[in-house]
């Protein structure tokens, strides 16, 4: 049983380990104890809302007030399914919730309420598929960037021979563009295959890579463009290579410019942000802690139809665009154990990147 206002350094512990968020109500529906889960769920600190009522503390779950009341009176537990809480200036969350009540030492009525976040469950079942898709697809795309590039070399070289043995000198031209296509190719399959060298990961401050990205894409003279900083600084080194890091957010943070450019947005603004996740899933591996790098614009946003298409190679809506950008970040980021989601709606788009803090995972 959990006792009042706090539990043993063991027991919390094992709670503070759990994906689930516990809280802890007594009967007057005050706010006794909540779980390191709870409160990266619910955005909050155990010392701002130890103590307070539930509608103070903890406003987001208020709406459930009436069933906590409730199961303290019958003293049988129940289920909400489904439930929608809305977390103040995010997005809204779908938990499952149970009623539990319990008891003090001294026998004084408890009432845990347990969170199993089901929009969460259902990002990782999707990422896990993400992850195997983008796996499958660029083996497939590795293998055929090989077979191109085979003909390729023997496409140049018998243009080569071929212009030396020419009667007439002036059908060369004809010659050099197939040599000069032959090299255009070769540079696509190149970027298809992606990076040649395996990371080279050390302890680095993610602020100082994209503030260098940051100063990289102001020389590019996007001036119209605002970009905002708000930097965690209290976020722990990451693991990682830094010119592979470099890379990543650089094609993310063009793809923002470009689509703000393209479509002249007035006010263009892109957001960067650094945040921590605690007990976070990528795939299939469960992180104590993840670095969490959101770049957001307000541009027109990117069709549906794009939405699950563009981390895929040669995929893209732009006419000058070879659409490998993002599919690298992305291969970039695996290689790290991380992932990148993309949220888009009209007037907001969102690349999370996700950076496990610590080594596990990774493939190094």
């Amino acid at each position: 049983m959990l006792s009042r206002g706090a539990t043993s350094p063991k027991l919390g512990a094992v709670l503070d380990g759990l994906s689930t968020a516990v809280v802890c109500l007594d009967e007057d529906l005050n706010v006794v104890y909540l779980n390191a889960a709870a409160e990266m769920l619910f955005a909050t600190g155990a010392r701002h809302v130890l103590g307070e009522s539930m509608e103070r503390g903890m406003p987001i779950i208020a709406p459930l007030e009436s069933r906590c009341r409730e199961v303290l009176e019958l003293g049988a537990p129940m289920i909400e399914r489904e439930v929608a809480l809305r977390r103040s200036g995010e997005d809204t969350i779908i938990v499952d919730c149970t009623f539990s009540p319990q008891a003090d030492a001294k026998r004084r009525p408890l009432l845990l309420l347990e969170f199993f976040r089901l929009d969460r469950h259902m990002r990782i079942t999707r990422d896990e598929q993400t992850l195997a898709h983008q796996k499958l697809n660029r083996e497939i795309v590795r293998g055929l960037a090989h077979e191109i590039k085979n003909p390729l070399g023997g496409l140049r070289g018998a243009a080569q021979l071929l212009e030396r043995e020419l009667p007439d000198q002036s059908l060369a031209e004809f010659t050099r563009i197939i040599i000069r296509e032959a090299d255009r190719l070769q540079r696509l399959v190149d970027q298809m295959l992606g990076p040649s060298r395996r990371p080279h990961p050390t302890e680095l401050n993610i602020h100082e890579v994209l503030e260098h990205v940051r100063q990289l894409v102001e020389i590019d003279g996007f001036r119209d463009i605002d970009i905002v900083r708000d930097y965690d600084p209290s976020l722990p080194d990451v693991y990682g290579d830094r010119e592979q890091l470099i890379q990543v957010f650089l094609n993310i943070l063009r793809n923002a410019v470009q689509a703000l450019a393209a479509t002249a947005v007035r006010c263009g603004t892109i957001h960067i942000r650094s945040r921590a996740r605690r007990q976070f899933t990528i795939g299939s591996t469960r992180h104590r802690l993840v670095a969490q790098v959101d770049v957001e614009d307000n541009g027109p946003g990117i069709d549906r139809d794009m939405q699950d298409k563009i981390f895929y190679p040669l995929v893209t809506s732009r006419a000058d665009g070879t659409g490998l950008g993002l599919s690298i970040a992305q291969y970039l980021v695996q290689n790290h154990g991380g992932f990148i989601e993309c949220n888009s709606r009209r007037g907001r788009t969102v690349f999370s990147v996700y950076l496990p803090i610590s080594s596990e995972g990774r493939n190094t």
